[in-house]
């Protein structure tokens, strides 16, 4: 596997080496949320969820139980149907999504399980895409992606496009990409789904050193081995969030047995 790197935070020069306490105030709320779909399916229902810097949360729960949905209403890829979203202190769900594309591509970073790399371009020129949006160029963007992939271990690919480079590979060079301009809260949906045992290990761990370096990091899973690392774990089903007891949640994604297995 590669060699494991500190990774530097929002505003930090390298990884604090415990969890930071969480602040006074929550980088990102979601107060009484609540979104439905077509034909009576919900994605979300009265939910209330607070996320602090240096945090590591998961989000459990079988497919289809609203864990994508609540990601993306906290990304600002969904608006709630009722219910308030903020971002610092500063309600965000009503934003424009002019405004919404601009809070995105400055605080927030994004992780996908099909990775979202252009296939045309190499791993270099993907991560840069997340600087180009930001309007940043020239040596010292070129300086931010190189120490990005030196993070996850990759700058010897940098100069190599996805179709070259194994599933593994290709996730931490989404990860790069979606750290290079420090953002303030990465969210991840299902980023070990396709990736080894051990490669996902290596990405979970990553997880935890941007945490532990200052951000809020948000991912939703059904990975077992997320349990061992995450400070906060909640279970989702039909849209509805509780933090259960951890045995029990264990059991259940080692099983599929116990109280959160019966509905």
């Amino acid at each position: 596997m590669p060699e494991r790197r500190d990774l530097p935070g929002p505003s930090s020069s390298g990884a604090p080496s415990s969890p930071a306490a969480p602040a006074e105030r929550a980088l990102v709320e979601l107060r009484h949320v609540s979104k439905r779909f077509g034909r009576g399916a919900v994605g979300a229902l009265d939910v209330s969820l607070s996320f602090f810097p240096g945090r590591l949360v998961a989000l459990f729960g079988p497919s289809g139980s609203g864990k994508t949905t609540i990601l993306h209403m906290v990304g600002l890829l969904l608006a709630p149907d009722e219910g308030e979203v903020y971002l610092e202190g500063r309600r965000v769900d009503g934003l424009s999504e002019t405004a919404a594309a601009g809070v995105r591509r400055e605080a927030l970073g994004f992780v996908f399980q099909s990775f979202g790399l252009v296939s045309l371009l190499t791993a270099e020129e993907n991560v840069m895409v997340a600087l180009r949006l930001l309007k940043q160029g020239g040596e010292k963007a070129r300086e931010r992606v190189r120490r990005a992939l030196e993070m996850v271990d990759l700058a010897h690919r940098a100069g190599h496009r996805p179709s070259e480079m194994s599933g593994g590979e290709q996730q931490r060079v989404a990860l790069a990409r979606a750290l290079v301009h420090s953002p303030k809260v990465l969210l991840a949906d299902e980023p070990t789904g396709e990736l080894d045992t051990a490669t996902g290990a290596y990405v979970l761990d990553l997880l935890r050193q941007t945490a532990r370096a200052g951000a809020a990091v948000v991912l939703a899973t059904h990975d077992p081995a997320a349990l061992e690392v995450v400070d906060n774990a909640y279970f989702v089903r039909d849209g509805e969030v509780h933090e259960p007891d951890r045995s029990e949640l264990e059991l259940w994604l080692t099983e599929g047995e116990g109280g959160l297995a019966e509905h």
